[in-house]
């Protein structure tokens, strides 16, 4: 891909990938990462946010991080509700579901049961060579799901 002129420009050894990185508009060349932390530090007293992700440091994003989970659940905590209610009132148990869909006509099976009973056709005496290799197939992507 094209990159304008007076980029900054590497090859990332540990990932392989090239990265290019814009001059600053102001003095046309970029900060050393010394640098950069001051600014933000100076920015962050201000209550600015720096959005250039590629110039935060691990330990920066482990703390925005926790201070978005302590939100979080201070947030759940306001509502009252805990968590685990929260999710039953948006799931159903399975046996809920099943009996619901039989009110329907309509059979629900578990990936389990559905292995079992192409393990036991691929299994019978009775099933031709067609059928076995159909069930294989049928296993084969039920498997590969587990």
């Amino acid at each position: 891909q094209a990159v304008p002129a007076g980029s900054h420009v590497r090859l990332n050894l540990q990932t392989g990938d090239r990265e290019a990185k814009l001059p600053d508009s102001k003095t046309g060349k970029s900060d050393t990462r010394e640098e950069r932390r001051r600014k933000r530090y100076s920015d962050a007293k201000l209550g600015k946010v720096d959005v250039d992700s590629s110039s935060f440091t691990s330990q920066e994003l482990k703390k925005a991080l926790a201070k978005m989970k302590e939100s979080e659940k201070a947030e759940r905590k306001v509502r009252g509700v805990p968590v685990k209610q929260q999710v039953k009132k948006k799931f159903r148990p399975i046996e809920q579901l099943k009996e619901e869909f039989e009110k329907l006509n309509v059979k629900m099976e578990t990936d389990y049961e559905i292995m079992a009973k192409l393990i036991s056709k691929f299994n019978s005496s009775v099933s031709t060579l067609d059928e076995k290799v159909a069930a294989l197939y049928d296993l084969e992507y039920y498997v590969h799901q587990v």
